[in-house]
């Protein structure tokens, strides 16, 4: 219990790392305060380009991929293991979108959730992952791939041999993601949404 419970407090402070923030103020810029002042990789290359942007992708799906593969490989694979990788996905895109570290204000929580289905299903994060590039490239509208991405992603946690503890952490995943998202989808119902 003591491991377990560690383990996702160790999730959600690596989670909650504002790596775009941070990387952007080391080149003299405060992200906060270019486009849509979101710390995600998406307002990074607004702000320093897709280079930049690239590196915080990887960063932030690395502090989703990281702590639950941890939680995987340390807990047993019993009832308790299995709800506590639960938790600890859910707990890692939680300290991503509501940082500590920002007055509780932080990303969308795409790329940690990414890494977080990435961890507990390969071909779950591999379909989210896809479709996200596939409708990018087709439209150039971040949010759209994203959105469905995500949801592609959840519908792949069902259809796989994910445990069901994981697959309805990662339908909670995706509500935080979608309630994070809901200026663009106002934006995307209007047909005024742009890329990047």
């Amino acid at each position: 219990m003591l491991l377990a419970a560690l383990l996702v407090l160790a999730a959600f402070l690596a989670g909650s790392i504002p790596f775009g923030l941070l990387l952007c103020r080391l080149r003299g810029v405060d992200i906060r305060a270019v486009g849509s002042g979101n710390i995600g990789a998406t307002n990074v290359a607004r702000a320093l380009g897709k280079r930049f942007a690239l590196v915080v992708l990887l960063l932030d799906m690395g502090k989703g991929l990281g702590p639950v593969l941890a939680a995987r490989l340390l807990l047993p694979a019993d009832a308790l293991g299995e709800r506590a990788v639960a938790a600890a996905m859910l707990a890692a895109v939680l300290g991503h979108t509501f940082t500590p570290f920002l007055r509780f204000r932080g990303g969308k929580g795409v790329a940690t959730g990414l890494g977080v289905f990435l961890a507990v299903s390969p071909v779950a994060g591999a379909v989210g992952l896809g479709l996200y590039v596939g409708l990018y490239a087709a439209l150039r509208i971040s949010s759209l791939g994203s959105l469905v991405g995500t949801l592609a992603a959840v519908v792949a946690l069902f259809l796989t041999a994910t445990p069901r503890p994981q697959a309805f952490a990662g339908v909670a995943i995706a509500a935080v993601i979608v309630a994070k998202h809901h200026e663009n989808i106002r934006r995307l119902l209007r047909r005024e949404e742009s890329g990047v």
